[in-house]
This record gives structure tokens, C-alpha cells and sequence, in this order.
């Protein structure tokens, strides 16, 4: 049991004796991480493609509001065509879904390799704290994150090195019981042309998610590792597909926008909105999208 020892411990100073002089604080150890050798080569290749889309004008960071004039109904069939529908594996296509989000709180929680660093963990983790209180506001729904190295979220989001995300399937299995074989390979097989991706599970098929798991390349130079925590973690709550209609908006394919825009997050209190609810058709959903756009925008102006 501790006592009071330590503060009765203090040495009493002789009369006339000088005080000693304030000690240094204890230096911390130099971290050392294991260097994973399929990395160096994954860096490059996406720090060449961050330089070349900068250099075009993409990846912007501010909030696009002067670029299109956002109609009620430009906003509803933008929402259609991200929400209430998946994408497919060939460029720009989708097939129809229904609407499908969180009914329950969401708690994202941050799980890093060891080859991830203590200052890119705790850069990370206030990057995404910060991203999480935006998209809690625009959705009015319970969006927090768990401190670090806590694990007990619903949405775990991993931060991987080439090696660790390939050796990562029974990690994946663990946090998300029940999960589909085909699933686990999308991850531990993703190929270098996915910066980063997210899926989200319903149990008992149901349209109402209840876990999702996110991943994100650790070597990622920082704006295009804060894009993929922006883009995933947003997609995950429901917003699932990409559309060339959607503009100034991350969910589309031509990068120009690396963060949520203005754009998104009036999407995502869409998609909240209780007007709607998980498992409702476009032809259910439309009329009280396009009600919800036109009160949103009327609102912005």
C-alpha cells in the first residue's frame, strides 16, 4: 500500500546550506521503431502522388463555398447519388441501395502499428478528435473518439504499415466478429492503387450499422493521410459512394477537395435528419430529401 512517504521524504536542509538547483526533468528514452522494409518504396510512390496533385490544384483544404451555388434541388440529387447508393468496382458506377447509417452512438477508436510513431499517433488522434466534433455537430448525433489505446469503439480505425496491414487479418477478425472472409481480404490484399478504405457492418440484416473498421496507410505524406481520416471516417457513417455530380466535395474521384467541404457536411445532416430512417428506398426517401435540401439551403442564405 503507498503511504504519504514521498511528500515525508524530503530532505531537511542544514541552516546556511544553499538550496540545490532545479533538476532536469528526466530525459525520455529515444524511440526506436521497426522499420518495415516494404515501405520505403510504398512512401515514395504516394508522397510523387501528393506533389503531382498539388501541383495541379487538388487536394484543396478550404471549405469550396464560393465555387457552385448550391440549389435545394443540386443538394437532394447529390445526396442521392452519395447515400442511397454503392458504388461498383468500374469508374462511376453505382447500383441503387437503401439508406443506411448509425442508429447507435459512434466511438471511433485509434489502433496504430508499431512502426507509427508517438507524435504521429498523438497528431493523429487530435486530427481526428477535431474531425469527429464537426461531423457530431452537422449530423446532431453522438460522435466521439476513445482515448488512445483504448479499443473499446465501434468504429476501430487502423493505421498500418504495407507489412502490419497484410499480417493484420486475425486483428480484423478479433475486432469485428463475424466478419466475411472476402472482407478481411480486401484489407490484408488491398493494392497500392486504394490509398485507404472503410466498411461498415449491419447485423441481422439490418440497414442500421453497428460496427465499422477503417484503414489507413502509415505511409501516407500528412495531407493525404488527414484526406483518408476525412473521406473513411465520413463514408462510414453512411455517405458510401463517390459521384462526379458531387462538387465541392470529397466524395469524388477527381481529388480536388482533400477535407470536408461546406458541401459534406450539409450532406451528413441530411442523412441524420430523423425525417429519414436505415432501410428507407429513394422513392421513400426523395420527397423528404428534397423537403430537408430546401429547408438547409433557405437556411444558408
Amino acid at each position: 500500500m503507498l503511504t504519504a512517504a514521498l511528500a515525508a521524504g524530503c530532505t531537511a536542509l542544514q541552516r546556511g546550506e544553499p538550496a540545490p538547483g532545479p533538476s532536469a526533468a528526466p530525459q525520455r528514452p529515444a524511440e526506436v521503431l521497426p522499420v518495415d522494409p516494404r515501405s520505403a518504396d510504398m512512401r515514395a510512390y504516394y508522397t510523387r502522388i501528393e506533389d503531382e496533385r498539388r501541383a495541379r490544384g487538388l487536394m484543396r483544404t478550404d471549405p469550396g463555398a464560393q465555387d457552385v451555388v448550391v440549389t435545394p434541388a443540386r443538394l437532394a440529387e447529390t445526396y442521392i447519388a452519395i447515400a442511397l447508393n454503392n458504388e461498383l468496382a468500374t469508374p462511376d458506377t453505382s447500383s441503387a441501395s437503401v439508406l443506411r447509417r448509425w442508429e447507435v452512438p459512434v466511438r471511433y477508436s485509434l489502433e496504430f502499428g508499431a512502426s507509427t510513431g508517438r507524435a504521429t499517433r498523438v497528431r493523429d488522434y487530435q486530427d481526428v478528435r477535431a474531425l469527429a466534433a464537426r461531423m457530431g455537430t452537422a449530423a446532431n448525433h453522438p460522435i466521439t473518439v476513445a482515448p488512445l489505446g483504448d479499443s473499446s469503439g465501434n468504429f476501430h480505425v487502423l493505421v498500418l504499415s504495407e507489412s502490419e496491414r497484410q499480417e493484420a487479418g486475425q486483428r480484423i477478425r478479433t475486432l469485428i466478429p463475424g466478419i466475411d472472409e472476402r472482407a478481411v481480404r480486401l484489407i490484408t490484399d488491398m493494392p497500392r492503387e486504394t490509398f485507404c478504405l472503410a466498411m461498415a457492418f449491419a447485423r441481422d440484416g439490418s440497414a442500421a450499422y453497428t460496427e465499422a473498421v477503417a484503414v489507413i496507410r502509415a505511409e501516407h505524406p500528412d495531407l493525404t493521410r488527414l484526406a483518408c481520416y476525412h473521406e473513411e471516417l465520413s463514408q462510414g457513417l453512411g455517405l458510401a459512394a463517390d459521384s462526379g455530380r458531387a462538387r465541392p466535395s470529397i466524395f469524388n474521384d477527381d481529388q480536388e477537395f482533400a477535407l470536408l467541404t461546406d458541401l459534406d457536411l450539409l450532406l451528413l445532416q441530411i442523412h441524420y435528419d430523423p425525417r429519414l430512417r436505415p432501410g428507407m428506398t429513394e422513392r421513400e426517401a426523395r420527397p423528404i430529401i428534397f423537403s430537408i435540401a430546401s429547408e438547409l439551403v433557405a437556411g444558408a442564405s
